[in-house]
């Protein structure tokens, strides 16, 4: 049986308002809806609250998470993809249909590194592919009991790629959560703003991406 289709509406703002502090302080963030369905499904325990807000204006697309978590977990010895990948953080994969070929996925930790790539089925990643520069702007907080993530995107670069489809973006939305097992050992959790219904964690497939619309 087939999952309904996640969609969150967003809202659109004048353009070029919308200040990005990495703090998500902006008051135009009140008319945003509120995304709060997150769930991990193959982890028994309960997961943190997180938040995600998205708007747009005819130049970017705005977004910001806000995961309230006391416990950080960054490994901090390098920049490179590997110490990102290691890192608590949050994701937004685009692609521009659900045969996933190719699918574009960033990945940003509470540093506001980005760990960027084009990917294509079967978990190919081409980790050399990185979003145009000029075209996407992140900063993030943390504070005693929580982070923020908040970034834009340009809307001529989701054109670019094909991304936007009838007001349509179809999206991943995703947080790596990374608690200490023992000793110096770290194990992540993955939660997910749609359940793919896989056996073991996977967010690279069809079924783990919702629908951003785009709201005039």
């Amino acid at each position: 049986m087939n999952q309904e289709i996640k969609n969150y509406d967003v809202n659109s703002i004048a353009t070029n308002q919308l200040i990005i502090s990495g703090k998500g302080d902006s008051d135009l963030w009140k008319t945003a809806v509120v995304l709060d369905d997150f769930c991990s499904p193959w982890d028994p325990k309960m997961i943190s609250r997180t938040e995600f807000k998205a708007l747009w204006d005819s130049v970017q697309l705005f977004f910001c998470f806000t995961v309230y978590d006391a416990e950080i977990h960054i490994e901090e010895k390098d920049d490179s993809i590997d110490s990102i990948n290691n890192s608590d953080r949050v994701e937004l994969f685009f692609r521009p249909d659900s045969s996933l070929n190719p699918y574009y996925c960033m990945e940003i930790d509470t540093k506001a590194r980005v760990m960027d790539f084009i990917a294509y089925p079967d978990k190919n990643f081409n980790f050399d592919w990185s979003w145009p520069k000029d075209d996407l702007f992140v900063k993030s907080s943390v504070n005693s009991n929580s982070f923020v993530v908040e970034g834009a995107i340009s809307i001529g670069s989701l054109k670019q790629f094909n991304l936007i489809n009838n007001n349509q973006i179809e999206t991943g939305i995703f947080r790596a959560k990374y608690s200490k097992t023992d000793g110096s050992n770290y194990e992540p959790t993955w939660i997910t703003w749609v359940n793919p219904v896989t056996e073991t964690p996977n967010f690279h497939v069809s079924s783990a991406f919702g629908i951003l619309t785009l709201k005039d």
